[in-house]
């Protein structure tokens, strides 16, 4: 199986000239002395590091686009012809109230107070990255009126133009995260909740102080990492200035600004932007534990962690020392991740896939159970967009599974609706949407709903969050579909039989019956 080409992708903007290309190196049968371009060896050639991004920054949303040999295709949904779980009781066998439209697809997480999601699945981390910042009004209303969790990611302080720091170096004012909070809070209406992540620059600016002194935040995220890299957190910046403040502020950044012969680059044009990068961070559980205790202290109800796509043994860690920590909800991001800014080799070639993560995660669960331990609530994420996704990760973590992190696909709503409002203004809707109407009463299904729901308010819900809204009420209603025809009406009662393996292959790894093997038992017994 090819699982991969490299040397050539639209998100590093680059191609090959040739039709056959050697699959193993993704260079050209044919290369040609004189060549044009513009492989990524081409472009590398004079641009350098450019080509290891994909681009252009602020403007894309890029995720990885490798084949790997089993994925959650290799899964397919059950589906019965009698029964009804999580019905009331006396009522499971009617067909007047066994409809799909009667599933409940509520979900929480929480180790003693509990969060409520009107569905399973809440946005990925929306940081630093400029495409974060400047759809963050579509991003945070569309996850509030759609009654999800939205992730704050790291780094909205410390690279913040406006940010103030006192004489300790801690943060005094950050005008952009109070824009963030007050943004989700003014359409909250009680399902859900902002939550922010810190990193290892975020804790020494005192983030977590900041957040629950001024917001009175209950929920803050630890994190070890991403599905996207394993490296931290990275952006880009344009201006020589910019890129020296981030150092100052004790960022990395490359290439150094403070350097001579850089500035002249800069100056000339052939270093056009600055990468702002994160510290790796070092996980211990001594210090795990101390911060775990150190936020509580400051008065956090609820403690979350997002760990990456790391091997078993990092995975082993988070789930068990989340179980000892009382940790309320493990959000586990397998690879091929991406949003924002991650190297493009590194998105496409590092990690343990999300298929394979959510295996070992099923298996360190049972294992820690068996022993006793309370497994913490956990999410998955990791390149799902659907609702098929989202059931089939349920049922293939139940029953320790209870939500899904879904990053580009909540993004991607947001700036859809954001520009039909860009092309309505303009008169310049595209035919894919001027075919439905030319104002957004006619174009978005939601919006006579969301007029009744919020009166004159609805003039502060930009399109964008409609979109995501719109987006939103679509998962769910094909979730209901997909959870009455396996004759689940609430989210707790769907199991790991409700999933079926559709090679032998996916079965060893998942542990999910083949195909020809499940309910065969049953069968046999019908049969005798």
């Amino acid at each position: 199986m090819n699982l991969q080409r490299p040397n050539a992708n639209d998100t590093t903007e680059s191609f090959n000239r040739s039709r056959n290309v050697v699959p193993g190196s993704g260079i050209c049968s044919r290369c040609i002395d004189g060549c044009k371009g513009n492989c990524e060896i081409f472009k590398a050639s004079f641009r350098g590091r450019d080509v290891i991004y994909p681009g252009p920054f602020g403007e894309i949303s890029a995720g990885g686009d490798k084949n790997y040999p089993i994925d959650y295709s290799h899964l397919n949904i059950q589906g019965y012809a009698m029964g009804a779980k999580g019905l009331p009781k006396g009522i499971e066998g009617n067909p007047d109230t066994a409809i799909f439209p009667a599933v409940d697809t509520e979900t929480d997480y929480g180790w003693d107070k509990k969060v409520k999601m009107k569905i399973p699945a809440f946005t990925g981390a929306l940081g630093s990255t400029e495409i974060a910042r400047k759809n963050w009004e579509h991003f945070a209303i569309g996850a509030a009126i759609s009654g999800v969790t939205l992730v704050c990611g790291e780094n909205v302080c410390g690279i913040d133009p406006k940010l103030e720091l006192n004489s300790n170096g801690k943060i005094k004012k950050a005008p952009d995260m109070d824009r963030r909070i007050e943004t989700y809070r003014k359409f909250h209406e009680g399902y859900g909740e902002i939550l922010v992540q810190m990193n290892v620059e975020d804790t020494r600016l005192g983030v977590a102080e900041y957040v629950r002194k001024k917001h009175r935040l209950e929920t803050i995220e630890l994190k070890w990492g991403q599905g996207a890299k394993c490296i931290g957190g990275e952006i880009k910046v344009k201006s020589l200035a910019r890129a020296l403040e981030l150092k100052k502020r004790g960022y990395i950044v490359t290439p150094d600004p403070t350097l001579k012969v850089v500035q002249k680059a800069h100056k000339v044009g052939a270093i056009r932007e600055f990468e702002r990068h994160s510290r790796l961070g070092f996980v211990t559980e001594e210090a795990f534990f101390a911060e775990v205790k150190r936020l509580r202290g400051l008065g956090f109800k609820r403690i979350t962690l997002k760990t990456g796509a790391y091997p078993m043994r990092e995975l082993a860690m988070a789930i068990k020392y989340s179980s000892m920590a009382k940790i309320d909800l493990l959000t586990i991001d397998g690879a091929p991740g991406g949003t924002g800014m991650s190297p493009w080799r590194m998105m496409e070639e590092w990690g343990i896939p999300t298929f394979y993560l959510q295996s070992m995660t099923y298996e360190i669960c049972e294992k820690l159970a068996k022993k006793g331990m309370r497994i913490p609530d956990i999410a998955i994420a990791g390149g799902f967009s659907t609702e098929d996704h989202i059931f089939k990760v349920l049922a293939m973590g139940a029953p320790y599974v209870k939500s899904v992190c879904l990053g580009r696909a909540f993004m991607i709503p947001g700036m859809v609706g954001k520009n039909i409002g860009y092309w309505m203004e303009g008169k310049d809707l595209p035919p894919t949407v001027s075919r439905y109407g030319k104002t957004a009463e006619e174009i978005f299904t939601c919006y006579n709903e969301l007029a009744e729901k919020y009166g004159d308010r609805i003039e502060e819900i930009p399109m964008g969050a409609m979109g995501i809204y719109s987006f939103s009420q679509k998962l769910k209603v094909g979730l209901q579909q997909l959870m009455a025809g396996t004759r689940n009406f609430k989210i707790p009662v769907i199991s790991r039989k409700d999933v079926i393996s559709l090679t032998e292959d996916a079965a060893k790894v998942s542990g999910i019956p083949y195909v020809m093997d499940a309910y065969r038992e049953e069968a046999e017994k019908i049969l005798d």
